[in-house]
């Protein structure tokens, strides 16, 4: 009996630790909480965000990431990544301008934006804005500013609820 006890906490022990590695360095689950991504995704999705291609590649315009909040890194966001290190980036006549092109956005809620002077995405950094321009909180705001590598938790993967809406989520192609 006593062995079989053993056993059985060894196996809870290595469930526990191969969860915790996958979730640490593999994937997870979050929830959006807000309308920032609007029409995109909505408010209570639930997303699979997968982590292990950051490890070989570094996030590129269009992905939908999840980054942690500059002010506060326990708190996620969901964003759209619009440049990356190097790039010039302004908002002007309520179009986004990556490297003096505009971009074809067909995915943001509104068309209607504040300018934004033109500025350029320092090393390892990325841009990111989200797809409900007037309700969100990104790289415009000085509290997101650029966000550094080490502060983007993956890349949105797959919608798993609400399951009439579950699939992949597809990087939008940008004129560049």
């Amino acid at each position: 009996m006593v062995k079989e006890l053993i056993e059985l906490g060894k196996s809870i022990l290595i469930a526990i630790v191969a969860a915790f590695l996958i979730i640490t360095f593999v994937f997870e689950t979050v929830s959006v909480d807000g309308l920032s991504m609007y029409p995109t995704l909505h408010n209570k999705d639930r997303l699979i965000v997968e982590k292990v291609s950051y490890y070989f590649r570094k996030p590129t315009p269009g992905e939908i990431v999840v980054i942690k909040y500059p002010a506060d890194p326990r708190e996620k966001f969901i964003k759209r990544v619009i440049a990356v290190e190097g790039d010039k980036v302004k908002v002007e006549d309520n179009k986004v301008y990556v490297n003096n092109k505009p971009l074809d956005e067909n995915y943001i809620f509104e068309q209607r934006m504040q300018d934004f002077n033109e500025v350029t995405v320092p090393e390892n950094t990325i841009f990111v804005m989200g797809d409900n321009r007037n309700n969100s909180l990104d790289s415009r705001d000085p509290r997101v500013g650029f966000v550094n590598y080490n502060m983007v938790v993956g890349r949105a993967a797959l919608r798993i609820y609400p399951f009439d809406r579950a699939g992949r989520l597809n990087a939008a192609l940008q004129n560049r």
